[in-house]
């Protein structure tokens, strides 16, 4: 997926960094072959292995995907279990604070990209041609 994404910052720019250079990258498929040799190590195989739950997967799609992937993830590392874990979901908002503080120490920075006067017009022309077109948009 890096290299998708990689591709697209390149459309918008041709002198764009690339994702390596706001984050660090994680393969977590190249963990999955050195923990799993010779077995298969989709995101579906993940899963099953795991016993992590597909019911909502009917159709590929990145967001969902991501959330399975970190499931997985936790589980192939050995840490967290649970994206969701049952004591943060009960626990008292002083708890949830507490945790959340701890959390963002360790964040690094991320830099903060506004759109130009520009984009932003651009992107209206967009919604308006979209709009125009299907009688419609969902993003306006």
């Amino acid at each position: 997926d890096v290299g998708f994404i990689n591709h697209e910052m390149r459309l918008l720019a041709k002198n764009a960094k690339t994702l390596d250079a706001y984050v660090t990258v994680f393969d977590t498929l190249a963990l999955a072959r050195k923990k799993f040799p010779g077995q298969r190590n989709t995101l579906d195989a993940l899963c099953k292995r795991y016993k992590i739950d597909l019911s909502a997967r009917k159709l590929h799609g990145a967001l969902l995907d991501a959330q399975l992937l970190a499931e997985a993830y936790l589980l192939m590392t050995g840490g967290q279990g649970s994206l969701f874990a049952e004591n943060e979901l009960t626990s008292t908002e002083e708890n949830k604070e507490t945790s959340m503080q701890k959390a963002n120490k360790n964040r690094p920075t991320l830099p903060i990209i506004c759109a130009t006067d520009a984009e932003i017009l651009a992107h209206k022309n967009i919604l308006a041609t979209i709009k125009k077109n299907t009688g419609k948009c969902l993003w306006e």
